[in-house]
Protein backbone atom coordinates (compact mmCIF):
# COMPACT_ATOMS: atom_id res chain seq x y z
CA UNK A 1 0.00 0.00 0.00
CA UNK A 2 1.10 3.35 -0.99
CA UNK A 3 2.47 5.50 1.98
CA UNK A 4 0.33 8.46 2.65
CA UNK A 5 1.46 11.84 3.96
CA UNK A 6 -1.60 13.61 5.66
CA UNK A 7 -1.05 17.71 5.98
CA UNK A 8 -1.48 18.68 9.41
CA UNK A 9 -2.91 21.94 11.06
CA UNK A 10 0.00 22.87 12.85
CA UNK A 11 0.17 23.98 16.74
CA UNK A 12 0.41 28.18 17.35
CA UNK A 13 4.37 28.83 17.13
CA UNK A 14 5.89 29.81 20.12
CA UNK A 15 4.84 33.78 21.40
CA UNK A 16 6.11 36.17 23.37
CA UNK A 17 3.58 36.45 26.58
CA UNK A 18 2.07 39.60 25.96
CA UNK A 19 1.36 38.17 22.00
CA UNK A 20 -0.06 35.36 23.63
CA UNK A 21 -2.07 37.61 26.01
CA UNK A 22 -3.31 39.62 22.57
CA UNK A 23 -3.90 36.45 20.86
CA UNK A 24 -6.38 34.49 23.34
CA UNK A 25 -7.94 37.75 23.35
CA UNK A 26 -8.69 38.32 19.76
CA UNK A 27 -9.71 34.96 19.79
CA UNK A 28 -12.05 34.61 21.97
CA UNK A 29 -13.60 37.82 21.12
CA UNK A 30 -13.68 36.46 17.69
CA UNK A 31 -15.49 33.43 18.86
CA UNK A 32 -18.08 35.46 20.46
CA UNK A 33 -18.96 37.45 17.24
CA UNK A 34 -18.85 34.17 15.11
CA UNK A 35 -21.39 32.97 18.04
CA UNK A 36 -23.81 35.34 17.78
CA UNK A 37 -24.10 36.20 14.16
CA UNK A 38 -26.19 34.81 11.43
CA UNK A 39 -24.21 35.42 8.80
CA UNK A 40 -20.10 35.14 9.13
CA UNK A 41 -19.51 36.83 5.86
CA UNK A 42 -20.75 40.10 8.05
CA UNK A 43 -18.01 40.08 10.47
CA UNK A 44 -15.00 42.75 9.58
CA UNK A 45 -11.32 42.52 11.02
CA UNK A 46 -12.97 46.04 12.76
CA UNK A 47 -15.17 43.96 14.79
CA UNK A 48 -12.75 41.69 16.06
CA UNK A 49 -10.40 44.31 16.52
CA UNK A 50 -13.14 46.67 18.94
CA UNK A 51 -14.24 43.53 20.56
CA UNK A 52 -11.06 42.09 21.28
CA UNK A 53 -9.85 45.44 22.51
CA UNK A 54 -6.77 45.93 20.48
CA UNK A 55 -5.41 47.95 17.64
CA UNK A 56 -6.23 47.43 14.17
CA UNK A 57 -2.15 47.17 13.89
CA UNK A 58 -1.77 44.68 16.39
CA UNK A 59 -4.78 42.22 14.58
CA UNK A 60 -3.04 42.64 11.20
CA UNK A 61 0.16 41.88 12.62
CA UNK A 62 -0.82 38.53 13.18
CA UNK A 63 -4.39 37.85 10.99
CA UNK A 64 -4.21 38.99 7.30
CA UNK A 65 -8.32 39.14 7.26
CA UNK A 66 -10.95 37.26 8.77
CA UNK A 67 -11.18 33.98 7.30
CA UNK A 68 -7.39 33.48 9.24
CA UNK A 69 -8.94 34.19 12.36
CA UNK A 70 -11.59 31.66 11.88
CA UNK A 71 -8.92 29.49 10.67
CA UNK A 72 -7.28 29.90 14.21
CA UNK A 73 -10.31 29.20 15.62
CA UNK A 74 -10.88 25.95 13.81
CA UNK A 75 -7.37 24.94 14.27
CA UNK A 76 -7.47 22.66 17.34
CA UNK A 77 -10.67 21.51 17.11
CA UNK A 78 -9.65 20.11 13.53
CA UNK A 79 -6.34 18.79 15.43
CA UNK A 80 -8.31 16.72 17.82
CA UNK A 81 -10.55 14.73 14.96
CA UNK A 82 -7.17 14.76 12.97
CA UNK A 83 -5.65 12.68 15.91
CA UNK A 84 -8.11 10.66 16.35
CA UNK A 85 -7.88 9.36 12.96
CA UNK A 86 -4.82 8.69 12.97
CA UNK A 87 -3.96 7.03 16.14
CA UNK A 88 -7.24 6.84 17.82
CA UNK A 89 -9.86 3.82 18.57
CA UNK A 90 -11.82 1.98 15.20
CA UNK A 91 -14.05 2.44 13.44
CA UNK A 92 -12.69 6.35 13.83
CA UNK A 93 -9.37 5.19 13.88
CA UNK A 94 -6.98 2.35 12.34
CA UNK A 95 -8.34 -1.36 12.83
CA UNK A 96 -11.66 -1.56 10.94
CA UNK A 97 -12.75 -1.85 7.34
CA UNK A 98 -12.42 0.99 4.84
CA UNK A 99 -16.16 1.33 4.71
CA UNK A 100 -16.72 2.00 8.41
CA UNK A 101 -13.79 3.88 8.87
CA UNK A 102 -15.49 6.29 5.85
CA UNK A 103 -18.87 6.33 8.31
CA UNK A 104 -17.11 7.14 11.42
CA UNK A 105 -15.53 10.02 9.66
CA UNK A 106 -18.67 11.22 7.92
CA UNK A 107 -20.39 10.87 11.58
CA UNK A 108 -17.46 12.90 13.11
CA UNK A 109 -17.09 15.39 10.44
CA UNK A 110 -21.06 16.27 10.82
CA UNK A 111 -20.32 16.75 14.49
CA UNK A 112 -18.05 19.48 13.21
CA UNK A 113 -19.80 21.44 11.25
CA UNK A 114 -22.86 21.07 13.68
CA UNK A 115 -21.00 22.60 16.18
CA UNK A 116 -18.90 25.09 14.72
CA UNK A 117 -20.83 25.81 10.80
CA UNK A 118 -20.57 29.75 11.44
CA UNK A 119 -16.72 29.53 11.28
CA UNK A 120 -16.37 26.89 8.60
CA UNK A 121 -18.62 29.46 6.46
CA UNK A 122 -16.31 32.09 7.22
CA UNK A 123 -12.97 29.94 7.06
CA UNK A 124 -13.29 27.93 3.46
CA UNK A 125 -17.04 28.68 2.54
CA UNK A 126 -16.45 28.43 -1.56
CA UNK A 127 -13.23 27.61 -3.71
CA UNK A 128 -11.94 28.65 -0.57
CA UNK A 129 -12.35 24.99 0.90
CA UNK A 130 -10.09 23.71 -1.09
CA UNK A 131 -7.05 25.33 -0.40
CA UNK A 132 -7.15 25.60 3.38
CA UNK A 133 -4.50 22.74 5.37
CA UNK A 134 -7.28 20.98 6.76
CA UNK A 135 -9.10 20.04 3.39
CA UNK A 136 -6.06 18.38 2.34
CA UNK A 137 -6.15 16.34 5.67
CA UNK A 138 -9.52 15.12 4.90
CA UNK A 139 -8.35 14.68 1.03
CA UNK A 140 -5.32 12.72 1.95
CA UNK A 141 -7.23 10.48 4.56
CA UNK A 142 -10.45 9.63 2.42
CA UNK A 143 -8.32 8.69 -0.35
CA UNK A 144 -6.11 6.50 1.77
CA UNK A 145 -9.23 4.54 2.29
CA UNK A 146 -10.50 4.14 -1.51
CA UNK A 147 -6.83 3.22 -2.25
CA UNK A 148 -7.21 0.57 0.76
CA UNK A 149 -10.74 -0.52 -0.44
CA UNK A 150 -9.26 -0.98 -4.36
CA UNK A 151 -12.09 2.05 -5.14
CA UNK A 152 -11.82 2.66 -9.19
CA UNK A 153 -10.44 6.04 -9.70
CA UNK A 154 -9.37 7.35 -6.40
CA UNK A 155 -8.73 10.93 -7.22
CA UNK A 156 -11.78 11.58 -9.22
CA UNK A 157 -13.92 9.77 -6.47
CA UNK A 158 -12.29 11.53 -3.08
CA UNK A 159 -13.51 15.04 -3.62
CA UNK A 160 -16.93 13.69 -4.75
CA UNK A 161 -17.31 12.18 -1.22
CA UNK A 162 -15.70 15.04 0.45
CA UNK A 163 -18.55 17.26 -1.27
CA UNK A 164 -21.33 16.70 1.05
CA UNK A 165 -19.59 17.87 3.65
CA UNK A 166 -18.84 21.63 2.27
CA UNK A 167 -20.28 24.03 4.80
CA UNK A 168 -23.27 25.61 2.53
CA UNK A 169 -24.38 22.01 1.68
CA UNK A 170 -24.83 21.14 5.61
CA UNK A 171 -26.46 25.01 6.18
CA UNK A 172 -29.01 23.99 3.56
CA UNK A 173 -29.83 21.01 4.86
CA UNK A 174 -29.97 22.31 8.41
CA UNK A 175 -31.65 24.85 7.31
CA UNK A 176 -34.91 23.41 5.61
CA UNK A 177 -35.17 20.49 8.47
CA UNK A 178 -33.06 17.79 7.76
CA UNK A 179 -31.17 16.49 11.39
CA UNK A 180 -27.89 15.84 12.06
CA UNK A 181 -28.87 12.62 12.94
CA UNK A 182 -30.48 12.07 9.49
CA UNK A 183 -27.27 13.41 7.72
CA UNK A 184 -25.29 10.96 9.64
CA UNK A 185 -27.52 8.08 8.91
CA UNK A 186 -27.41 9.31 5.01
CA UNK A 187 -23.84 9.29 4.29
CA UNK A 188 -23.10 6.09 6.31
CA UNK A 189 -25.26 4.92 3.90
CA UNK A 190 -22.96 6.16 0.99
CA UNK A 191 -20.26 5.01 2.61
CA UNK A 192 -21.27 1.61 2.48
CA UNK A 193 -22.81 1.52 -0.77
CA UNK A 194 -19.31 3.17 -2.45
CA UNK A 195 -16.88 1.06 -0.16
CA UNK A 196 -17.01 -2.86 -0.18
CA UNK A 197 -16.79 -4.42 3.15
CA UNK A 198 -13.48 -5.98 4.08
CA UNK A 199 -11.22 -7.12 6.23
CA UNK A 200 -9.82 -4.28 9.15
CA UNK A 201 -6.32 -2.61 8.43
CA UNK A 202 -4.05 -1.84 10.78
CA UNK A 203 -2.65 1.67 8.74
Amino acid sequence: MEAVEYPRVGAPPTERADAARNRARVLAAAAEIFRRTEDPRSVTMDDIARAAGVGRATLYRRYPDVSSVAAALLGEHERVVQEELLRGEPPLGPGAAPAERLAAFYAAMVEHLERHLPLLLAEDAGAARFTVGSYGFWRAHVRALLVEAAAPEPDALVDVLLAPLAPEVFRHQRTNGVTPEQITAALAHLARQVLPSGVASDR
